[in-house]
């Protein structure tokens, strides 16, 4: 049998330590809500151009992926809703560019009223070229909104299959 001492709970007063003080009034004054315009224009201005028209109508950079094979690289670039002549490909001084603009003007006119809608999308990346790459062999397609560009390796830089050296 085993016993258990049961002792009674002794009550633990805590104080506050001598330096606090007890808060004060504090005023308010409902006819100068100047804080509140402040910060009401202060939310206003400093919002991108994003949060007025919706971020759908900017045009950002789009996506890419980047693929090394055996014996390539490979650029899938997405850009739905272009056609294959808004886009440009060149090399210039090792860097490789895609870019692309895309121009709409579109005019409406219904009864007395004339309207007008103007849109333009563009962009531009980069992408230095390493020294294994063959430049003058680069194929770009354009395909269901996705630009394919193939960056042939050279020779020397192509990846050789393992093999299993025998010891003599």
């Amino acid at each position: 049998m085993f016993l258990v001492k049961v002792q009674p709970a002794t009550k633990r007063i805590i104080s506050q330590p001598k330096s606090v003080q007890p808060m004060g009034t504090v005023k308010y004054n409902p006819f100068m809500p100047a804080k509140a315009f402040t910060n009401f224009f202060d939310e206003f201005l400093n919002r991108g151009l994003g949060d007025f028209v919706g971020s759908d109508s900017i045009f950002t950079h789009p996506s890419v992926n980047v693929l090394e094979t055996k014996d390539n690289f490979r650029i899938e670039l997405a850009a739905p809703g272009l056609n294959k002549g808004d886009f440009e490909v060149k090399v210039d001084k090792g860097n490789l560019i895609i870019s692309a603009k895309k121009e709409n003007n579109e005019e409406t006119t219904e009864g007395k009223y004339t309207r007008k809608e103007f849109n333009f999308a563009s962009f531009t990346r980069s992408f230095q070229l390493p020294d294994t790459v063959q430049a003058g062999g680069i194929n770009a397609a354009y395909e269901n909104g996705v630009l394919l560009v193939t960056l042939p390796k050279k020779e020397e830089a192509k990846i050789e299959d393992a093999r299993t050296i025998e010891i003599g």
